[in-house]
């Protein structure tokens, strides 16, 4: 039905036009960073569910699973080419049910709904032909590979608390599956070991000193099969919530130079629980409150002070995030609306020294990028493609005038030199008109100097089709963001403003904007 259009309509510009307009001063500190990001902040991950996997009366996972998804569809592999290159997690909540048919392991089940299985499944396997299958297609995408490994290899679930396992891990189906891996040239440029078993845990879980332990296992054995340094992947934990006492007893048990990573998992949305027949508001409600999504910046502090303290290597990552539990939001986390928490969420993570955001998922349940059937991209894949051209890796210190509904974050341009932004509008009846001042050095305490650019700065508008920020539609700059006969990735042009205009953002809309002429120390 969308694909008629070759312009949004225009009574949305109409509008917009109508809506109270709001001026704002935005001041960009560029003498100094204040965080830094991978190169390769964005990431997605591909997750293991098989199709009975269903919540809430749904069954929304089809054949995205990792063991399912079909890896030919040209949609899938252009959405993945487009970032140049993507980095992918493979992981979830059943990769400690997976085995690897390698080695001693000589079946390779599927897996099975069983009540008594973790999350509600038996064991799974994977076989090295769909490992062979998997590595070709990430190959041929580019894909920057992380994997989660089976950290309950070996244990046995405690017979006096329910939840707790116990033993030590066994590395064994790990290594041949390692051998295998480096037997074959694939590239892996990190292993995460185990998933949501840090803390109370997710269906399982595991003592923090046992998994210090075991953490060291595996590094020894990374190090050990893979002998040239600059070849070798890296090693992430926990991958699970973050519990302060947890994660210090694990990381005062494995000692500095152990993790690589510290990861850690984001779902401050919670669970999605719909009320009939109508929609449920809360969830939308949480989107767009200013106060709900800063609740989870103390997360993200606890995260960066344990950083600070043990001094992990590559810093923190954030690897598994969807916003909403158990598949995501159905009415949600597909439209556009659902953009407003996950752009949040990516600009707040950073200004956290936060260093790469993986989204729950690539494909799969209601919070996939891509549709689960037609692999035609959500809203959210588009503000994703955006960023990782757009933001590089430099995070600067933005303040504003205090008006909770505008979200202002900024970094070094990716491409220098210059600047980019993002601005997200929360409000539905409010634009904003924004001006820049450029926070000099050595001028604490005196008036900032408003930015006067020269040349014309880029500018990409993303707003609902309709209007309805639950459309699964999204304009960039008035034109509907649809994939071509070819199933290629739309061009996604900036729109060039004279610089002596002040940048406006529209009612319920977000903006990225680069700025060449810029000039932040930090950023040379």
């Amino acid at each position: 039905m969308y694909f008629k259009f070759t312009f949004c309509p225009i009574i949305l510009l109409l509008w917009a036009s109508l809506s109270f307009a709001q001026n704002v001063n935005v001041v960009i500190h560029g003498a100094a960073s204040i965080a830094k990001t991978d190169d390769n902040f964005v990431c997605v991950t591909l997750d293991w569910w098989p199709a009975e996997k269903c919540d809430y009366n749904q069954c929304p996972w089809g054949k995205a699973g990792i063991l399912n998804l079909d890896l030919r569809y040209g949609a899938l592999i252009n959405a993945i080419k487009a970032f140049n290159p993507l980095r992918i997690k493979v992981g979830g909540s059943l990769q400690d049910n997976v085995v690897y048919k390698v080695g001693e392991v000589s079946s390779c089940p599927n897996f099975m709904k069983r009540e008594d299985g973790l999350f509600g499944f038996s064991q799974g396997c994977l076989s090295m032909e769909r490992w062979d299958q998997l590595n070709r297609f990430f190959n041929h995408t580019g894909v920057k590979l992380t994997f989660g490994l089976n950290a309950l290899f070996g244990r046995n679930e405690s017979q006096t608390e329910k939840g707790l396992w116990i033993g030590d891990w066994q590395p064994q189906n790990t290594r041949d599956f390692m051998q295998y891996t480096i037997s074959k040239g694939y590239k892996v440029d990190s292993y995460e070991f185990g998933n949501q078993l840090s803390g109370s845990g997710m269906g399982a879980k595991v003592d923090a000193k046992q998994y210090g332990k075991d953490v060291i296992v595996l590094k020894n054995l990374v190090k050990e099969l893979y002998a040239h340094p600059e070849t070798q992947p890296k090693v992430l934990g926990p991958g699970g919530f973050y519990e302060e006492k947890w994660f210090n007893t694990f990381l005062e048990v494995s000692g500095q130079g152990i993790v690589d990573g510290l990861t850690h998992h984001i779902y401050n949305l919670g669970p999605d629980i719909h009320i009939r027949p109508r929609d449920d508001p809360n969830m939308m409600n949480k989107i767009l409150d200013p106060s709900y999504l800063n609740q989870v910046s103390q997360t993200y502090k606890g995260v960066s002070d344990v950083v600070n303290k043990f001094r992990p290597q590559l810093g923190a990552w954030v690897s598994e995030s969807g916003g909403a539990l158990n598949g995501g939001s159905k009415d949600v986390s597909r439209t556009f609306a659902d953009g407003f928490w996950y752009l949040d969420q990516m600009g707040m993570a950073s200004t956290y020294d936060q260093k790469v955001f993986c989204r729950q998922a690539l494909i799969g349940g209601n919070y996939g990028l891509l549709n689960a059937t037609t692999f035609v991209p959500n809203p959210d894949y588009y503000g994703a493609l955006l960023w990782h051209r757009l933001m590089g890796s430099t995070v600067l210190a933005v303040t504003k005038e205090s008006d909770p509904d505008l979200r202002v974050y900024a970094h070094c341009a990716k491409k220098k030199p210059g600047v980019s932004l993002i601005f997200i509008n929360l409000s539905k009846d409010r634009s904003f008109n924004i001006t820049l001042s450029n926070a000099k050095p050595g001028d604490a305490g005196k008036p900032n100097y408003e930015f006067v650019g020269k040349q014309n700065r880029e500018e990409y508008h993303l707003r609902a089709l309709t209007g309805d920020i639950k459309d699964d539609i999204v304009c960039l700059n008035d034109v509907p963001m649809v994939q071509t006969d070819s199933e290629d990735i739309p061009a996604m042009d900036p729109k060039l403003v004279d610089a002596s205009t002040p940048i406006s953002i529209a009612a319920q809309s977000i903006a990225y904007v680069t700025i060449r002429d810029f000039e932040a120390p930090a950023c040379v």
